[in-house]
């Protein structure tokens, strides 16, 4: 930790404006980015995708639940795992009680993920989730959304995912994509986010960030090392990888 000066409570508030000026200078940069995103050219969705749920089989256009507008989270759980992601569950943890917010502005939050629907529900109940999940291990999905990789992908060595940009390291990988449906049913697939891209919707990140410590990674083996599942923060709890 560096070390700060000790000043008065003048010299803070002074110190604090100037800081201001900068936070307000990245409000507008961010404002600007999102309707640049919001802009951006869709692509129609003509593949008929269809996930196992709870109650059964459903399609891409049932997800949204008869609202316009669809994130999905891909949470990283392979159909041999038997725990989700623990960096992906502490994503999750924090969308976990926005859905009826996100609901309430005609947009449905699902999680998707490669493993049979019986663990997913399993680890749900485990972690206490109650959002939607179902199961993409029937279709193409995942590959096409690109946050599965399968091994022929990975030993030609050419980077997918994250548009190309990020090298592979491994057949799973985080991810957020986002699906509008018109009034005729039609799917358009908007926008996906992937690694650094994903930073800005997790709370928690943003909470420590305000702190003096900040994220307290420097270090570590990775930057997320000191991530646990929330029923595993205990003082003997090793680092879980991220299939259990």
């Amino acid at each position: 930790m560096q070390q700060h000066q000790i000043v008065s409570r003048e010299q803070w508030v002074a110190a604090r404006k100037a800081h201001l000026a900068h936070e307000k200078e990245f409000s507008q940069a961010r404002e600007r980015l999102a309707e640049e995103r919001r802009a951006l050219p869709w692509v129609k969705v003509d593949k008929n995708y269809v996930f196992d749920g709870p109650n059964g089989k459903v399609t891409l256009g049932d997800l949204f639940k008869g609202r316009p507008q669809l994130v999905v989270q891909h949470v990283m759980f392979a159909p041999d795992w038997e725990a989700a992601c623990k960096s992906c569950s502490f994503w999750v943890d924090g969308f976990e009680r926005m859905v009826p917010h996100l609901a309430a502005r005609d947009t449905t939050m699902v999680a998707v993920s490669l493993a049979p629907v019986e663990k997913l529900e399993a680890f749900k109940k485990r972690m206490g989730w109650s959002f939607d999940w179902v199961s993409s291990g029937g279709s193409d999905f995942n590959y096409d959304y690109e946050v599965s990789f399968t091994p022929e992908q990975i030993d030609r060595g050419v980077p997918k995912y994250n548009f190309g940009t990020t090298p592979f390291y491994g057949p799973e990988l985080p991810g957020i994509s986002v699906f509008f449906r018109n009034e005729a049913g039609e799917i358009f697939h908007t926008y996906s986010c992937f690694a650094r891209g994903l930073d800005m919707m997790n709370a928690a990140y943003q909470y420590l960030d305000l702190t003096p410590l900040g994220r307290h990674e420097d270090g570590l083996p990775y930057p997320m090392d000191w991530v646990r599942l929330r029923d595993q923060y205990e003082p003997q709890a090793k680092g879980a990888c991220c299939h259990g």
